[in-house]
């Protein structure tokens, strides 16, 4: 990556956004020797304007910035950092600098999920119940999408709110993991339907 340090003095900003909610958290400088040293140790480094000096985020309080991916900007002189944060970001105690809580949005656990299924598909841990329903193969994954649409459409004609929620959240806890066994994700099925909606 080459980065143009010139057009600020030496300095490019840093946008640090958190890699699962997606939330922007801070925004620091770097001089090349932090950005080689945040490349080389994965944790987040700024160069101090006020001290000075390196110092890398959390290097006294334990939260660390850990680095998930860098990116630079078109023109070359900004980077954005997504990290998964240990701990409060800012120096006042806060999720991040703009007092925000850096919470998930809870429509966003899907996509999280899905990769927790990927995971799971790729290491099959013994005594997980997603690795018994890759292991018993599609058809039993099909089978179990079906009975959990009927279980979903029992409680929706018949039971409670409650009792809906419960069986519809099953029903696209399977529909995620048949999805991943063909290779494919939930956001296929998002781009489909907005697609649709035009």
């Amino acid at each position: 990556m080459k980065l143009n340090y010139d057009k600020m003095g030496g300095l490019i900003p840093a946008i640090i956004q958190d890699d699962v909610t997606n939330k922007v958290l801070m925004l620091g400088f770097m001089n090349e020797e932090a950005y080689n040293k945040t490349v080389e140790l994965g944790k987040v480094t700024f160069y101090s304007r006020t001290k000075d000096r390196l110092w890398t985020k959390g290097e006294e309080s334990g939260n660390f910035l850990n680095v998930v991916s860098i990116k630079e900007d078109c023109d070359q002189d900004t980077l954005l950092i997504k990290v998964n944060p240990v701990g409060p970001v800012c120096h006042l105690g806060t999720d991040t600098c703009w007092g925000e809580k850096n919470d998930m949005e809870d429509i966003l656990f899907l996509k999280y999920l899905q990769d927790f299924i990927e995971r799971r598909y790729k290491e099959m841990p013994e005594g997980s119940y997603t690795t018994s329903l890759f292991q018993k193969g599609i058809n039993r994954m099909a089978q179990k999408v079906g009975e959990e649409a009927v279980e979903s459409v029992i409680e929706a004609t018949n039971g409670t709110e409650k009792g809906l929620i419960y069986e519809a959240s099953d029903l696209i806890y399977h529909l995620i993991v048949l999805l991943t066994s063909k290779g494919l994700r939930i956001d296929d099925l998002a781009r489909e339907l907005k697609t649709r909606h035009k």
